[in-house]
């Protein structure tokens, strides 16, 4: 999975929605249901998220629990802590452009 952003999102929204089906996810995230499970299992195969099996025996029905990893807690931190120092830096920049053009009608 190339797009940061997305790899944040996905398991901002597992950790939030662990018993969402994909399609559910899929929709809440605004991705295809295929970009999903390409992100699904790439997070898979980094060792950030778990996939669980679950069956329950009345309606004989399996259902899929996603598992956010310590790894993965740890690689959503990091996202984060990236996005917000991205966010400052944009918003000090935006600040010094907005106070050159207040000098100059001054």
């Amino acid at each position: 999975m190339k797009n940061n952003q997305d790899q944040f999102n996905v398991l901002r929204k597992v950790q939030k929605k662990p018993e969402a089906s994909q399609r559910e996810l899929a929709k809440d995230l605004g991705f295809s249901l295929g970009k999903l499970n390409y992100c699904i299992k790439a997070l898979q195969k980094k060792g950030l998220i778990k996939i669980r099996n679950f069956q329950q025996q009345k309606n004989k029905f399996n259902y899929i629990q996603y598992v956010i990893t310590p790894k993965g807690i740890a690689e959503r931190t990091k996202l984060t802590i990236n996005f917000m120092k991205r966010k400052m830096k944009e918003y000090d920049e935006l600040k010094r452009e907005l106070e050159e053009k207040k000098d100059k009608f001054d």
